[in-house]
């Protein structure tokens, strides 16, 4: 029986900005904000089935293929956040999710991260087929989000803008 799932976003826990986190900028090191998003990535993943019981007992994982994340405000120390995720898409392999961490009691945006995950055979090295009770749970998901709009600040690309 597939997990069911709100039509929104799903919310991770509140998680709090580490002291040690904090670079010598006085603000949230960028590498940590792929820590918050990839603990919330991981909290949605034991939900779809996908945890670390998954690992030992199938002896397959999800690994992240590309990444885009885009800063928008600064976070410091002891601040709480809380990050939501929106499954954008998925096919028989892969994963197109889109995240908003943000201030947990003030609600502001702090970061968006937008990434392509696929499924991988650990011996094999190699992206295989979710198996049927993970597609189910994807597909319930996909089912709840269906709905939603497509995120403004998805699909975005980098570069420099000429000026003309």
């Amino acid at each position: 029986m597939a997990v069911s799932w709100d039509e929104k976003p799903v919310e991770s826990e509140v998680m709090s900005v580490r002291d040690d986190w904090i670079d010598y900028n006085g603000h949230l090191n960028m590498a940590y904000y792929n820590v918050l998003f990839d603990t919330a990535v991981d909290q949605v993943c034991e939900r779809l089935g996908l945890g670390p019981g998954y690992v030992k007992e199938c002896n397959a994982s999800f690994f992240t293929a590309e990444v885009h994340v885009c800063y928008v405000r600064e976070l410091s120390v002891g601040m709480p956040v809380r990050a939501t995720l929106q499954l954008i898409d998925f096919d028989s392999k892969r994963a197109h999710l889109y995240q908003e961490l943000r201030h947990a009691e003030e609600g502001w945006l702090s970061a968006t991260s937008e990434q392509i995950s696929l499924h991988v055979d650990l011996e094999a090295r190699k992206v295989v087929p979710w198996p049927d009770d993970i597609l189910a749970n994807l597909t319930a998901l996909a089912r709840a989000h269906g709905g939603l709009p497509r995120p403004e600040r998805s699909g975005r690309r980098i570069e420099i803008r000429k000026k003309s």
